[in-house]
């Protein structure tokens, strides 16, 4: 797991490529964790060229809609558009866990209501509380 805080009004794909660095992956048979997963589910907001860029680069398999105006966009260029991106509506469906996580997660009134003046105290808080809905 890996918590980045940023400010209330910064959108979580500008930090993406810092968390993605934190993310560590255990290994079924034990083992140090791997520094990078396999596969990435995101939502549209995830689309940006750099985002699937970096993704490509260190070889994990980007599982993310593309956005109707991005669609839009490359079809309108023709040829010069490219292909778009590949998409695994199977396995995307599993991203509902995600989401399920995210509303477990603000169910916790320090989480969802942000009191802590101090970023290290609400990391600290959203750490707790991951915890005590791992251990459930």
């Amino acid at each position: 797991m890996a918590v980045f805080i940023t400010p209330g009004s910064v959108n979580d794909s500008v930090v993406f490529e810092q968390v993605m660095d934190q993310v560590r992956v255990a290994r079924p048979g034990g083992g140090r964790p791997r520094p990078r997963p396999g596969v990435l589910l995101g939502d549209t907001g995830y689309s940006a060229r750099r985002i699937r860029g970096y993704l490509r680069r260190r070889r994990i398999t980007a599982v993310i809609p593309e956005p109707r105006d991005q669609r839009a966009n490359r079809v309108r260029k023709g040829s010069r558009g490219g292909r778009p991106p590949r998409f695994d509506a199977e396995l995307y469906k599993r991203r509902n866990l995600i989401e399920r996580c995210f509303a477990r997660l603000k169910q916790f009134r320090a989480v969802a209501a942000r009191f802590d003046k101090l970023a290290s105290r609400y990391r600290s808080g959203v750490l707790l509380a991951s915890l005590i809905l791992w251990l459930r």
